[in-house]
């Protein structure tokens, strides 16, 4: 059995559909969904079963876990918003939550990937994997670090596989319920059908109006990263996944009015909120992932927003 956590999350629902076209259907759905309009992720997809997050919780607490040889756990559920500031729920559900499902994989022998995220680097401009270079900024990065460096501190103590993946940002199909926190790609498409005008920031942190950059990378780029570490990767690590490429959000709108043919451009001002703790700039340092035997190519920004734009068209955009 294959496990994915966050299973009808964005990027869980695309790695159970990966899965699927692998040929492999033999796959436990975990994931909470108080947020009811995440089953749409899920339709389409070939899975056995599927359980409420406290469920498998219990099950782990209790070792009362119904089904046996767990061939491999995909851990992609957490809390992903970057504006959530309750630090005890945070930590409870993406630090103690990790820690846990990672007791239950040495318990079963099964290799674990997990979901890391590039907001451990915070303002830095060094984006390699080493632990000097982590700096967060929020509650989401801080709890996400906080597990990283659970693992590296463990490696030793563990016979299984254990990746790490820092997701750069991920934009793609089924990410709509996700709301604010979903990707300036959909954000944008979704004021382009609304008034035709898109809004970007104004200048800050000594970009120019909207020339704040970052590693976009298409979801199923992050998919085939994730299946690659399944299927080839033979040691533990923590690994960037990004394309290595930063591009601005202006380069992102510029994609959106060259697909729709029409609309326009607006700066707006920089949220004081956000000052001092946002990322004006992030480019995935990919030389250890490339170091570890992924070859993959990824998809530039204009291939990954065509194919995107073209599945929020066609009416599909869950």
């Amino acid at each position: 059995m294959i496990i994915v956590t966050g299973g009808a999350g964005f990027i869980g629902s695309n790695l159970v559909k990966g899965l699927n076209t692998l040929g492999r259907n033999n796959i436990l759905v975990v994931d909470n969904l108080k947020n009811g309009h995440k089953f749409r992720n899920l339709v389409g997809c070939d899975y056995l079963d599927y359980m409420d997050k406290s469920e498998f919780l219990d099950h782990i607490i209790n070792q009362t876990f119904p089904y046996k040889d767990v061939e491999i756990v995909f851990h992609q559920g957490a809390c992903s918003s970057t504006t959530e500031w309750d630090g005890r729920y945070m930590m409870e559900n993406n630090f103690n939550y990790s820690k846990k499902v990672l007791g239950f994989c040495e318990t079963h022998y099964s290799p674990m990937i997990y979901a890391s995220s590039a907001s451990v680097y915070g303002t830095g401009r060094e984006f390699d994997e080493d632990g000097q270079h982590e700096q967060p900024l929020n509650m989401y990065a801080y709890s996400k670090y906080l597990f990283d460096s659970y693992v590296r501190k463990t490696w030793q103590e563990r016979d299984i596989k254990v990746i790490g993946l820092r997701y750069f940002n991920v934009y793609g199909p089924h990410e709509s319920h996700k709301g604010a926190m979903a990707s300036i790609a959909l954000h944008l498409h979704e004021q382009m059908l609304d008034s035709g005008v898109l809004n970007l920031f104004r200048g800050s942190d000594n970009y120019g109006d909207g020339e704040q950059s970052r590693d976009f990378i298409h979801v199923d780029d992050v998919v085939a990263v994730n299946l690659w570490c399944m299927e080839e990767a033979t040691d533990s690590g923590i690994y960037n996944v990004g394309t290595g490429e930063s591009r601005s959000f202006n380069d992102v709108a510029r994609a959106v009015l060259a697909f729709h043919g029409k609309g326009k451009l607006k700066y707006i001002d920089f949220p004081d909120a956000l000052k001092g703790s946002y990322q004006s700039y992030t480019r995935a340092d990919i030389a250890a992932l490339r170091a570890a035997g992924y070859k993959g190519k990824f998809q530039s920004l204009e291939q990954g927003m065509q194919a995107y734009l073209e599945w929020l068209t066609a009416g599909q955009g869950l």
